[in-house]
């Protein structure tokens, strides 16, 4: 019987080489596989009305696209989304081992172009039961979807975005790239959940990648995540959640909302409100945050009692797109910023010695500086960055003393509170706030703090509430 659904499909393909005129499309595999297969839908708003596919390489692909054209055939949006590989290895009576691998393209392309699709033309009735859950194929955000299935009444579906695709990145341990999405996708289906793959490699090499490399090549320390989560991630996830009736997007950050503004988690070694800070209070007011009142310890027992795969799975500690590669070789590749010898110089412009880039030190550096100076006593002491200067690339040093200031300028501030309201600010991710109150457009610190870095995220509190942000001026 098994055999008998493969040739049918085999030799029956439906939808083969028939993509309609005006459907949503996309493709999977390639070059590094030997297996291509095109993909494309019509969405009338609700349901899918037509679907067809082009593959090149195994008879195993074309069955399988072809299962997936019969399964998806005026099915609901959100039935189709809980289409996997399993499902259509299922439609084939099963596939061997060696055949599955053509099961995982059709459903990598039939995801994204069902996201694709969804972003554009979905319009699914309002439902104040229904989430969106942001997937990334992490604990955090598998237990968050988790504990939203288990509201009374609760309608689920999770959403994986696709942010970056590069041959040089460990996929394994980016949590955009197409690997970390199969694996989103599979533990959504295995608890159920409708799933939408939406790429947004565009949008994120614009709004985020493209300033992190000219905030480098500017003697800038670019905080990418925090542009990332403010104007690229979450505001195309609320307005899929719109498309799609859903009442929030749920995610798996460690945060609280409270009196309409962002508040700080209950576990403060977890707390990640500096990253959300550049969030607008519309989108804000759309967000849940279901880990907000849990510790990671916590968040792990209630993945392994559920049995999820990534209970004990390691977090990622590097920015996504640069899993797997060095923060030089991908400004040198993608930003053209190659090692240029230049002078590292003391406050009075004396050269000290010589370094390969302004773009490898940031303001507070002191590993790498590979220079120490004689003290009052005529000791050695340890020299940090004091700034950088694009221009003349050349890198300033001096004593950590020359670093302390009480006064940060700021520039693109934005406030959600009068600033009378701010007492105290973040100037780094792993910061403790400093008490802080606003003068103009700087921030004035109770007690002196050594380095500040230019181009990184300045997070304005009132309390335990996020009521402003800012970027720190060079």
């Amino acid at each position: 019987m098994a055999d008998e659904r493969f040739e049918e499909h085999l030799r029956h393909p439906q939808g083969h080489g028939a993509i309609p005129a005006d459907a949503v499309h996309a493709s999977a595999g390639g070059s590094a596989c030997g297996d291509l297969v095109r993909f494309g839908l019509t969405l009338d708003g609700t349901r899918v009305t037509a679907a067809g596919f082009e593959a090149d390489g195994c008879g195993a692909l074309t069955a399988a696209a072809s299962a997936a054209v019969e399964l998806i055939d005026g099915a609901p949006l959100l039935d189709a989304a809980r289409i996997g590989a399993p499902t259509i290895a299922a439609a084939l009576g099963g596939l061997s081992t060696g055949k599955l691998h053509a099961a995982d393209l059709v459903s990598d392309a039939l995801h994204q172009a069902l996201g694709a699709a969804a972003r554009s033309g979905a319009a699914l009735d309002p439902s104040p039961d229904r989430t969106l859950v942001a997937m990334s194929g992490g604990v955090d955000s598998a237990v968050a979807a988790l504990l939203c299935t288990r509201e009374p009444g609760a309608e689920v579906c999770a959403v994986t975005l696709e942010l970056w695709r590069d041959p040089e990145n460990d996929a394994e341990a980016s949590c955009c790239s197409a690997s970390a999405v199969r694996v989103a996708r599979g533990l959504a289906h295995r608890m159920g959940l409708p799933h939408l793959t939406i790429d947004l490699r565009d949008e994120f090499r614009a709004g985020v990648v493209d300033p992190y490399l000219a905030d480098h090549a500017a003697g800038l320390t670019p905080n990418p995540c925090v542009r990332c989560n403010g104007n690229v991630r979450l505001d195309a996830m609320v307005d899929l959640a719109d498309r799609l009736g859903a009442a929030r997007l749920a995610t798996g950050h460690y945060a609280r909302v409270s009196d309409g503004l962002l508040a700080h988690a209950a576990d403060p070694a977890k707390d990640q409100t500096y990253m959300l800070a550049a969030l607008a209070p519309a989108t804000i007011a759309r967000l849940h945050f279901p880990l907000g009142e849990l510790t990671k310890p916590e968040v792990r027992e209630i993945a392994a009692a559920a049995d999820l795969p990534v209970a004990r799975a390691p977090e990622s500690q590097d920015l996504c797109f640069l899993a797997g590669t060095g923060k030089a070789r991908f400004l040198e590749r993608h930003g053209r910023l190659r090692d240029r010898e230049g002078a590292i110089i003391d406050r009075d412009g004396r050269e000290l010695g010589r370094h390969r880039g302004h773009h490898h030190y940031t303001v507070g550096q002191r590993r790498g500086i590979g220079l120490s100076a004689p003290d009052a006593d005529g000791l050695p002491e340890a020299l940090y960055v004091l700034g950088t200067d694009a221009d003349a690339n050349t890198v300033t040093v001096g004593p950590r003393e020359a670093l302390s200031t009480t006064r940060v300028r700021l520039r693109d501030l934005t406030l959600h509170r009068p600033p009378e309201d701010v007492d105290a600010v973040k100037l780094r991710y792993r910061q403790r706030p400093l008490a802080a109150r606003l003068d103009g457009e700087d921030v004035v610190l109770a007690d002196p703090m050594d380095g500040a870095a230019p181009g990184q995220a300045a997070v304005l509190l009132a309390g335990e509430h996020i009521v402003g942000s800012a970027w720190i001026r060079g």
